[in-house]
């Protein structure tokens, strides 16, 4: 029982890998910009791969009538998603020293795990509803207009994960290293949760 709230309490704690490194990132390459155009979305706010990516960004999104990319105090989450981050990996250790200290069952490894998992699906729910609302909300008046073939206003919304081409951009939206920690981590606790199960399994049949 003991591996497993060692492994338990390394898992939780690379959540906090998140407040070093990007969660996720996006890359815009077309023609004109052969080193193409990024931004990296951390928890707490959105700063551009290079210095002038963002402006850049937003000035190509004016033509379109997107608006511009938010500041971290535009959007609750940047100020709410640090907290359960760390409030999670705070919780995740905790459990695991005590089932180190068999305190509690391995079980509450898994309970654990299906509520970061919750929260993670409701955040990526949060993230592609505002990717929507990014690229599909745009301003009437504004200088470009595109529409699909039926007519309809097109959508510029990124992908929320893999590539997607928008007019003549090539997008890409995949994890960070922030985001991969976070995986690794999550995938630790089911390692734990294992160990734990089968040291328990072992206990009873001796």
């Amino acid at each position: 029982m003991k591996k497993a709230g060692i492994i338990m309490v390394i898992g939780s704690l690379l959540l906090l890998g998140l407040f070093k490194f990007p969660l996720w990132n996006i890359m815009l390459g077309a023609p004109q910009y052969p080193d193409p155009l990024g931004m990296d979305i951390y928890i707490n706010g959105i700063q551009g791969v290079k210095e002038f990516d963002l402006q850049n960004i937003d000035g190509l999104n004016h033509y379109i009538g997107m608006k511009t990319i938010p500041k971290p105090e535009e959007m609750w989450e940047f100020s709410v998603f640090p907290k359960v981050i760390l409030g999670m990996s705070i919780l995740g250790a905790i459990i695991g020293l005590l089932v180190f200290f068999k305190k509690i069952s391995y079980t509450s490894i898994l309970a654990w795990f299906i509520l970061m998992s919750f929260l993670g699906i409701l955040g990526m729910y949060d993230f592609n509803n505002w990717l929507i609302d990014y690229g599909s909300n745009l301003d009437p008046h504004a200088i470009i207009k595109v529409t699909n073939p039926d007519g309809t206003p097109m959508s510029y919304k990124p992908p929320l994960l893999g590539f997607q081409k928008l007019l003549n951009f090539d997008v890409k939206s995949l994890p960070h290293i922030g985001g991969y920690l976070m995986f690794v981590g999550m995938a630790l606790t089911l390692v734990a949760f294992w160990i734990g199960r089968k040291a328990s399994v072992r206990k009873t049949t001796q």
